[in-house]
C-alpha cells in the first residue's frame, strides 16, 4: 500500500507533519481529515526525489536565499495591503485558522514585497511566534498601527473584528487619497501644459524675432529687451529649471533631518494660504481616525497616543502629542492639553472631552475624522475650481505680455519703413 507524506493544521492552527498509508491520494485525505487535520500538502512519499529535493534545498540555503522569493524595492503599496487585510478578516470570519489563511493569500499574491512578507510571517509563527510578533518583524509591510491592531485583536480574542475595523481604517484613507490626487490631475495637466508652451516660445519663438530686430537695427523698447534678456537666459541656464526645484527639495529634506529644523518646516507649511489649511484639516482627520481605531480596539491610550503621533506627520503634532502624553501619564484627561495644544479648534476639543465623560471616546473620534476627511475633500474641490480661472488669467498675462513686446518694434518697424 502506498505511504503518502503530508503537511497538514490542527484545529488551533499548528502545523502538523507526518505520513499515512493510503491505496490512493483522495482515501489519504479523507483519512487526515477524519483526524481533524486541514491538508495543506499532499504526496506519495519517493525516496529518490526526497534525497533530490533535499540536494536541492542544502544549494539553495549555501548560496543564501529562500526558494520563491522574489527581489523588491520598498515597501507594500497601501492598495494591496488594504486589499490583503479586508481578505484576511474574510477569512477569520470564515473560521478559517491563521496559518492557514495565510498561506492562502500568500498563494493568491503576485512575486513582490507582500508575497516575500507573508512567507516570512508564516515561517515565524510556524516557529512558534503569535501573527503580531511575526508582522512586527515585517515593517515594511506592516506598520505599528497595523501590528498593534493585531495584538490588541489577539489579547481580546477578537481577530476577526479587529481586522475589520483595520480594513475599514485603510480603506476610508485611501478612498480620500483617490479623491484628492483624482481632484489635482487636471489643474496639474493645465500648468505642465502651460508650462511647456511658454517654455518653447521663450527658446524657440523669440530668438527668431531677436534676428529680425537685429538685422533691421531698430531700436527696442524696454519690455521687449527684457523679454529677449529672459529669452537668452533660458536658452543658456534652461537647466536651472530642474535645478532648483530638485534643490529646494532635497534641502528641505536635509533640513527635515534636525528636530528644530522639521518642526520650522513643517510650522511654516501649515501656513501656506489654502494648501496649509488643507494640510492642517487633513492631518487632524487622519490622527483622529487612528486614535479612534486603536482606542476601538482595546489598544491602551497612552501606547495608541504614541501610534496616532509618528501617523501625523508633522513635527507640530508631534510636538503637541508629547505633551498630551506627558499630561495624561501625570491624570489629565485627554481634552485638557489638547485645548492648551491649539492643533485643533474646539469642536475637537469638545468631541473629545463629550466622548471621555460618556466613555464613547472612540465613536467620537470617527464623527471628528468623518467632519474632516468631508471638509478635505470639499476645500480640495474648491481650490481646484479656484485654480482654474487663475490659471487661464495667468497664462493669458503671460501671452499677453509676450505680443506686445514682441509687436511693439514690430508696428515701431512698419512706421518707419512707410
Amino acid at each position: 500500500m502506498p505511504t503518502f507524506e503530508y503537511e497538514a493544521m490542527d484545529s488551533a492552527g499548528l502545523e502538523v507533519k507526518d505520513t499515512i498509508e493510503a491505496p490512493s491520494e483522495a482515501e489519504a485525505q479523507t483519512l487526515i481529515r477524519e483526524k481533524g487535520f486541514y491538508v495543506t500538502k499532499i504526496k506519495e512519499k519517493d525516496k529518490k526525489k526526497k534525497k533530490k529535493d533535499a540536494r536541492k534545498g542544502a544549494a539553495k540555503g549555501a548560496a543564501g536565499k529562500k526558494p520563491g522569493k522574489a527581489f523588491t524595492i520598498g515597501g507594500v503599496k497601501p492598495k494591496i495591503l488594504c486589499t490583503f487585510t479586508r481578505q484576511l478578516s474574510t477569512l477569520q470570519d470564515a473560521g478559517l485558522p491563521v496559518l492557514r489563511s495565510l498561506r492562502i493569500l500568500e498563494g493568491q499574491n503576485k512575486p513582490g514585497a507582500l508575497k516575500n512578507a507573508l512567507m516570512d510571517v508564516i515561517e515565524d509563527i510556524e516557529g512558534g511566534n503569535t501573527l503580531s510578533e511575526a508582522m512586527a518583524k515585517q515593517p515594511k509591510a506592516f506598520d505599528n498601527l497595523y501590528v498593534n491592531m493585531v495584538k490588541a485583536g489577539e489579547a481580546g480574542g477578537a481577530l476577526e473584528s479587529i481586522l475589520q475595523r483595520l480594513a475599514d481604517f485603510k480603506e476610508k484613507a485611501q478612498s480620500l487619497k483617490r479623491k484628492v490626487v483624482g481632484a489635482m490631475i487636471y489643474p496639474a495637466a493645465v500648468i505642465t501644459v502651460a508650462v511647456a508652451i511658454v517654455s518653447f516660445i521663450m527658446i524657440w519663438i523669440i530668438p527668431k524675432f531677436k534676428e529680425i530686430f537685429l538685422g533691421f537695427d531698430v531700436e527696442l523698447p524696454g519690455i521687449t529687451v527684457f523679454l529677449i534678456e529672459a529669452s537668452d537666459w533660458m536658452l543658456n541656464y534652461w537647466y536651472m529649471l530642474f535645478v532648483v526645484p530638485i534643490s529646494t527639495w532635497i534641502f528641505v529634506k536635509i533640513v527635515k533631518k534636525n528636530k528644530t529644523g522639521a518642526y520650522v518646516v513643517d510650522w511654516i507649511s501649515l501656513r501656506i494660504p489654502l494648501i496649509g489649511k488643507i494640510l492642517h484639516i487633513g492631518t487632524i482627520a487622519r490622527v483622529t481616525r487612528t486614535l479612534g481605531t486603536l482606542i476601538a480596539a482595546g489598544v491602551p491610550i497612552l501606547e495608541a497616543l504614541l501610534i496616532a503621533r509618528d501617523t501625523a506627520g508633522n513635527s507640530v503634532f508631534v510636538r503637541a502629542f508629547d505633551n498630551i502624553y506627558s499630561a495624561i501619564r501625570e491624570g489629565e484627561t485627554i481634552a485638557v492639553p489638547l485645548k492648551e495644544s491649539r492643533i485643533v479648534d474646539d469642536l475637537v476639543v469638545n468631541m473629545v472631552d463629550v466622548g471621555e465623560e460618556t466613555g464613547a471616546l472612540d465613536d467620537m473620534l470617527y464623527k471628528v475624522a468623518d467632519v474632516y476627511d468631508e471638509e478635505v475633500e470639499v476645500r480640495v474641490e474648491s481650490l481646484v475650481s479656484l485654480l482654474e480661472p487663475i490659471m487661464v488669467v495667468v497664462l493669458g498675462l503671460i501671452v499677453g505680455f509676450i505680443v506686445i513686446a514682441l509687436f511693439m518694434p514690430l508696428i515701431k518697424l512698419l512706421n518707419d519703413l512707410s
